[in-house]
């Protein structure tokens, strides 16, 4: 089984190849960049890369960590390069599309929950992300900062001869079977010839099977007669393949309803700092209202105490917020 990239390095000569998302849920850039740093001296760096994007601030990172290294830097498309992964791709000195490649390019897009200051500062954030990218994308193809505004807003597709037309791509290669497929249904302007293109073969193998790829369509008419359905649990089935995509993106989905769950109890039972806590501890959601109601219980009980004595007092105090654990939890700033 091979791992979310793999290195080669001989004679002053390396590959890297990213077959998966760019940040925590795939390929994180300080993993990245140490696996990097680890290949010594070269003086050619080949990254192949097929990816539908991520984190922006990893992307980014692992953008300037290719472009700061002093190797002459190919990167080859081996199927899409999209959102934060074409941030990466430009970091090439030489860019290969096969015929079949695709890039995209568009906003930058958060998660984020509070008030409307929290709202405008978002924004904010995101012109100023948007602007890194568009000096990256300059850098790459010449063209203007408002024309690459505009294809951004508008999550533009480009095709192997566009991309070598605007100038994100240097040379076209003949098609090869992709490398993996990822979930697309978050992007709003997908190419339908995009999907159909799409294999779960990787070019550099013909009979290793990565944790992405899907089984081989057998030809119907060499097709034995379908047993009856054996009773042995699924997972013992050796035929059985595993959408690890589909499981990851429900996984996120699962992680950020529960993550908004809980914030959302602990701000209306007003202790929105005790969120933090029980989301590094995965509690439950029953387990947090419970806790939530037994520590009001208490507050309250210890109120009616001190309201039957009235000669003492109690100093006031401001609430106190723990914003940046509340912001760790609940931003997932993505492209």
């Amino acid at each position: 089984m091979k791992s979310w990239f793999t290195t080669r390095a001989q004679a002053g000569v390396a590959e890297l190849s990213i077959y998966d998302e760019i940040g925590a849920y795939g390929v994180p850039a300080k993993a990245f960049i140490g696996e990097l740093k680890a290949l010594g001296d070269v003086t050619d760096l080949t990254l192949r890369l097929n990816s539908p994007g991520g984190s922006v601030f990893d992307g980014i990172a692992i953008y300037n960590a290719l472009k700061r290294h002093p190797a002459k830097v190919t990167i080859t498309v081996d199927g899409l390069a999209a959102s934060i992964a074409s941030v990466i791709l430009c970091a090439g000195d030489e860019v290969i599309m096969p015929k079949n490649a695709m890039i995209m390019i568009h906003d930058p897009s958060a998660m984020v929950m509070g008030n409307a200051a929290d709202m405008r500062s978002m924004a904010d954030a995101l012109d100023k992300m948007r602007d890194g990218l568009v000096s990256a994308y300059q850098d790459k193809t010449g063209h203007t900062p408002d024309e690459i505004i505009q294809w951004m807003a508008e999550e533009t597709w480009f095709d192997a001869e566009e991309a070598l037309e605007i100038g994100f791509a240097d040379q076209l290669e003949e098609p090869v079977a992709m490398a993996a497929t990822f979930d697309l249904s978050s992007y709003a302007r997908v190419p339908p010839v995009f999907a159909a293109l799409a294999t779960s073969q990787s070019p550099h193998s013909k009979t290793e099977e990565t944790p992405m790829s899907e089984p081989n369509t057998p030809d119907p008419e060499k097709t034995e007669p379908t047993p009856e359905p054996s009773k042995e649990p699924e997972a013992l089935n050796d035929d059985n393949v595993v959408d690890l995509d589909h499981v990851r993106a429900q996984e996120r989905k699962a992680t950020l309803a529960y993550v908004n769950e809980v914030n959302q109890l602990c701000a209306l039972a007003g202790a929105p700092d005790l969120a933090s806590g029980f989301i590094a501890k995965a509690t439950s959601t029953e387990q947090v209202r419970a806790a939530l109601l037994q520590a009001r219980a208490e507050e309250d009980e210890a109120s009616a105490v001190r309201a039957m004595r009235p000669g003492q007092t109690q100093a006031s105090s401001e609430p106190v917020i723990d914003t940046a654990a509340i912001y760790a939890a609940r931003n997932n700033t993505c492209i």
